[in-house]
């Protein structure tokens, strides 16, 4: 009796801490990731493999492999293997969406997997292995979506897409020998992923596009040090300490020549005279952006009514505001501040750089 009950006790202790050792390695995970991180979750077969493509990619601050998507809490390796969990091999991308987006994340992970083989990935059998997308927010779910349609009518593949896009409920990192796996044990990892046909494959399906996976930031941040000496004490004030310039006493707000504007801080292109118009309140105004991964939106409490600021991405540079009171056919009203912006007038946009945008001006 005696016996039966300290070996049940000494399980419970060694299932306590298990647990206690998984959540406290969540939690450090997340602790030590920087505050402007983004958390992406994404299963496709074998972490070793998913974990060492991500982290390839410039913006990606640190893949976490573990499991997702089942019922069993805190799982070990050898029980999602057995396939009985409903766990599936999954890595936790962290992020800076200011230099790779979400988007570009799933970009990458479709040039990653087989989308069209739900029973395993490659030589890896059993659902534990299958490809699957993990939303976290409304606006993941919907990007995920519109991506893999894209996908589908790429018609790339022979057979039907059948990746599963589902709900983030939790993630649980695996043990610590299978973290940066691909770091830690070089042979035994390329030998695993050579035999895999994982890279043979996707060669074949991809080719040359393949290697398009890597992304790099085209626009960067100067040093604050820089800016204070480059931009004028308004345009700081406005970009780096989300200060408004007075209406109708700007450089832009009655701007009519055909052009775009770039963030004045990065150079990353924003809007376009295209889609700029006469709001009729003295900052210059535009019914979208030029393009729209380079523009970041958060909700600023600055007053009492709150409003949804605009950033930029790659400069982090306070834009202005968007407001729902636009014309058709969008119904926005980007209203900028011309400090935090420099116009690029068409005639000049080859030589400074921006030739690949005067199509805009052809339709």
């Amino acid at each position: 009796m005696k016996t039966g009950m300290s070996l049940f006790l000494i399980a419970y202790a060694i299932l306590m801490a298990s647990i206690s050792h998984a959540n406290q390695s969540q939690q450090t995970a997340a602790a030590e990731a920087p505050a402007n991180l983004s958390i992406a979750t994404f299963a496709g077969g074998c972490f070793w493999c998913t974990e060492a493509d991500f982290e390839k990619l410039s913006g990606v601050y640190k893949v976490i492999s573990g499991f997702s998507g089942g019922t069993l809490a805190n799982p070990s390796y050898e029980q999602v293997s057995m396939g009985n969990t409903g766990h599936v091999e999954s890595v936790q991308v962290y992020y800076d969406p200011a230099v790779i987006s979400y988007e570009k994340l799933l970009d990458a992970f479709w040039k990653m997997i087989n989308p069209t083989d739900n029973d395993g990935q490659f030589v890896d059998r059993g659902n534990q292995y299958r490809s699957l997308i993990f939303y976290e927010t409304e606006e993941q779910k919907t990007i995920a979506e519109l991506s893999r349609q894209q996908l589908i009518e790429s018609k790339r593949y022979p057979a039907p897409v059948v990746t599963e896009i589902r709900k983030f409920e939790a993630f649980y990192p695996a043990e610590d020998y299978h973290q940066d796996y691909y770091k830690n044990n070089p042979i035994r990892y390329n030998y695993y992923r050579f035999n895999s046909g994982r890279d043979q494959y996707l060669k074949k399906i991809w080719g040359e596009r393949l290697e398009q996976k890597s992304v790099t930031a085209p626009y960067s941040k100067p040093s604050d040090e820089v800016l204070k000496k480059s931009l004028t004490p308004l345009q700081y004030e406005v970009t780096q300490k989300e200060a408004t310039e007075p209406p109708f006493k700007n450089a832009y707000w009655d701007e009519k020549r055909e052009g775009i504007y770039v963030d004045v801080v990065s150079g990353e292109p924003l809007f376009s005279s295209k889609d700029k118009y006469d709001s009729g309140t003295g900052w210059p105004s535009f019914t979208k952006p030029l393009v729209t991964d380079n523009i970041i939106k958060k909700k600023d409490f600055l007053l009492i009514i709150p409003r949804t600021e605009v950033r930029s991405r790659f400069g982090d540079s306070h834009l202005g505001h968007v407001f729902d009171d636009g014309p058709k056919p969008t119904g926005l009203r980007y209203c900028m501040n011309s400090a935090a912006l420099r116009f690029i007038p068409k005639e000049d946009m080859e030589k400074a750089g921006y030739g690949k945008f005067l199509s805009e001006f052809n339709k």
